[in-house]
């Protein structure tokens, strides 16, 4: 299996498929998303961490990448049973940490040929890249031609919330808006552990309700609950989180409780 994340639109993945199914034919592709925000590779970062480690073990070819036509580096990366193939941006970094579980992630530098377009890496560069690694497997990427291992990489991670030390209160910010429009921080879901359905916290200074689900309140009712990305979100029952809590990506959260 591959799978393909881009912030690409259409129909720039066609012409990413063309090529992987021209390596092979019977290979299984699976697109996760092509509609990742535009150049944001923090956001890409995160999604792919939260959705990758879904599937069973792959190549994940992940391009989200401003500095096409540059002279940064393609990685192919060995994350336990996965490979994933990308821009040296950092973009696949917190993905591949997740994938690897206990076992270290490795990175290797592809040395690829002068690529035919200076703006479309994703068709010339990074789906042959994927191919290849997809052919030989995970634990044979150093075995291919023009690979060896990276001397040096942008390791990006995802920055992390401050929480007090006596857990009362935690500084984090938005790190990123769902198109729900529930606005994701990064402050770990167990800041509100012990909290009922109704109890209630200040957001930025503001009183808000901790609800279990989005029904905990009525429809159109701020409220802040924990999401499936196991982080604190700011979010409205049937409406904007975004827009009700003035919040957007990389915004400044603090959210404080009482003792």
């Amino acid at each position: 299996m591959i799978t393909l994340s881009s912030d690409f639109g259409s129909p720039y993945p066609a012409a990413m498929r063309g090529v992987l199914l021209s390596h092979d034919p019977q290979v299984r592709l699976v697109d996760v998303a092509h509609d990742l925000p535009r150049q944001d590779v923090r956001a890409a970062a995160f999604w792919t961490r939260f959705v990758l480690p879904e599937f069973p073990p792959s190549t994940h070819l992940l391009v989200v990448d401003p500095g096409v036509g540059t002279d940064r580096a393609a990685l192919a990366v060995r994350a336990g049973d996965h490979a994933l193939v990308a821009p040296d941006n950092g973009v696949a970094l917190p993905a591949a940490r997740a994938l690897a579980g206990e076992q270290a992630v490795e990175v290797f530098a592809y040395a690829y040929d002068e690529p035919a377009s200076n703006t479309f890496h994703g068709r010339d560069v990074f789906a042959p890249l994927a191919a290849a690694v997809h052919e030989v497997g995970a634990d044979r990427i150093e075995e291919l031609d023009r690979v060896s291992p990276a001397e040096e990489y942008v390791d990006h991670r995802l920055p992390e919330a401050d929480v007090a030390d006596d857990g009362l209160t935690a500084r984090g910010e938005v790190l990123v808006v769902d198109d729900f429009g529930n606005a994701i921080t990064n402050v770990p879901g167990a800041f509100l552990a012990g909290l009922d359905d109704g109890d209630r916290v200040r957001v930025n200074g503001e009183e808000v309700p901790v609800g279990e689900s989005f029904a905990s309140v009525a429809e159109g009712e701020r409220l802040v609950t924990v999401g499936s990305h196991a982080f604190v979100e700011c979010d409205v029952n049937r409406g904007r989180g975004d827009e009700a809590f003035g919040l957007s990506a990389g915004d400044e959260v603090v959210v404080e409780r009482e003792e």
